[in-house]
């Protein structure tokens, strides 16, 4: 914009503004005044109709999955994206601090007089970028899977296999869900990306004997399960011995081994 132009932008500004009424007390009394009969609605509505709580927080429950308000699964699908524990705090309290200072400071470091779109491209830009990377996010945060339950059915081969083998499936599948391994590991919908690789699939690529190696002695950082109850190790290995990749008729392969212990 040149001189020319900014004195004309200026003069008619002067001019608007001239034929109007001062923003205050005009429009800050009309916002109040807004702002007060919202306020009393709802304080109206909870006296009436009641606020739900939701029930009684049960501080020794090992079944409660945290999960953030809707407005925060932005938030709460950064920090499950970033790994390294000494990155926490940017992602908690680094980032969203920086991108709150920047959007107060706004009408200090834009003085920009041009309000239309397409003439502020970097602007426009960085605003659309912001929106759309909030937006994936949150759909990320909103639909990712419990950290603490493997929402997976048996598949069809195991059922085929008898009760034993769909029960032992469901013991080996609260194990796996109960001992931290979403942390690292993805098994169908839920748990993490990484650090390790995903499971799904993991009957495929390993026999039962490299499972129990790898549960025994694995390598860094995965913890080892050697001082697991030998019920529980036992389902952890079957469990993970049945997840087989989807072949054919769309069942897991998932055939008897010779000593008759099934996902092998």
């Amino acid at each position: 914009m040149n001189r020319q132009e900014k004195e004309r932008y200026l003069r008619e500004y002067s001019e608007l503004k001239a034929q109007g009424k001062p923003f205050f007390p005009y429009a800050v009394a009309k916002d109040s005044i807004m702002a007060a009969i919202v306020v009393g609605i709802i304080v109206l509505m909870s006296l009436i109709l009641g606020a739900e709580l939701g029930p009684k927080a049960d501080p020794t429950t090992t079944t409660y999955v945290p999960r953030p308000e809707w407005y925060f699964f932005f938030l709460f699908e950064l920090l499950r994206i970033i790994k390294p524990a000494y990155l926490v705090p940017l992602a908690t309290i680094g980032i969203p601090t920086i991108c709150m200072i920047l959007l107060f400071l706004l009408p200090f470091y834009d003085r920009n007089p041009e309000r239309r779109p397409e003439r502020r491209p970097i602007a426009t830009a960085a605003g659309i970028f912001t929106i759309v990377a909030m937006g994936y996010l949150t759909y990320l945060g909103a639909n990712a899977g419990s950290p603490t339950s493997i929402e997976m059915d048996a598949p069809p081969a195991v059922v085929a296999q008898g009760d034993e083998a769909v029960e032992t499936f469901e013991a080996g599948k609260q194990v796996v869900a109960q001992s931290g391994c979403l942390a690292c590991h993805k098994i169908g919908e839920n748990g993490n990306d990484g650090p390790g690789p995903p499971l799904t699939e993991i009957g495929q690529r390993l026999p039962r004997q490299a499972l129990e190696r790898t549960l025994i002695n694995p390598t860094a950082p995965m913890p080892s399960f050697r001082d697991l109850p030998e019920k529980q190790f036992d389902d952890m290995v079957e469990f993970l011995a049945m997840l087989r990749k989807a072949e054919g008729n769309g069942d897991y392969k998932n055939t008897p081994s010779a000593s008759g212990t099934p996902g092998e």
